[in-house]
């Protein structure tokens, strides 16, 4: 059994109650308060019901983590003395990345990376160097003192992480559910 944020007790299992929606699954699919429908076939109005009640719980649930990871990062970019994008692009720089390959790991566009990556090389953190085998691009590429600062914000970041409750196992699970979902 497991207890969901609204109290509610689920049975785990393989997929989870029975074929016809009847088992623990479907009715965890109500609000407090509410009847869980039952779910007929595929299409039907009562299967629909399930997959908006199950859409409204993901989303809710994936929105507050959201929220309290972006927390979490703009407590600590504070405390380095950073903005919340310059500490996201601090821990985004694993290695030498062109600013497109910035902004697609920060979900921003390239313009706002390099607003972000002007501001860093002002600090003395990152560089821009020539790409190794492509002339019109340049990388950046983090500076002593980057590397120093980035190493202080990952340990930050680590500490009282909003996915710190989950072992690396269920993160790693976590991860790779969103991820199907996302590469539906």
């Amino acid at each position: 059994m497991t207890t969901s944020r609204t109290g509610a007790r689920a049975t785990t299992g393989t997929r989870g109650g029975a074929a016809d929606g009847t088992g623990p699954r479907a009715e965890a699919a109500a609000a407090p308060g509410e009847t869980a429908p039952r779910a007929k076939g595929p299409g039907s109005p009562a299967r629909s019901e399930l997959q908006a009640a199950a859409d409204r719980r993901v989303c809710g649930l994936v929105g507050t983590l959201a929220r309290r990871i972006d927390a979490h990062v703009r407590d600590r970019a504070t405390t380095l003395g950073l903005t919340a994008p310059q500490a996201v692009a601090l821990r985004e720089l694993t290695g030498p990345l062109t600013l497109r390959e910035l902004a697609e790991r920060m979900c921003c566009e390239p313009s706002n990376a390099t607003f972000v990556s002007d501001r860093l090389e002002e600090q003395g953190l990152v560089e821009r160097r020539p790409h190794p085998s492509d002339r019109r691009a340049k990388q950046l590429v983090l500076t002593p003192d980057g590397s120093a600062l980035r190493e202080r914000l990952m340990a930050l970041l680590s500490a009282e992480s909003p996915l710190a409750p989950l072992t690396q196992q269920e993160q790693d699970t976590l991860q790779d559910l969103l991820q199907r979902a996302v590469d539906r």
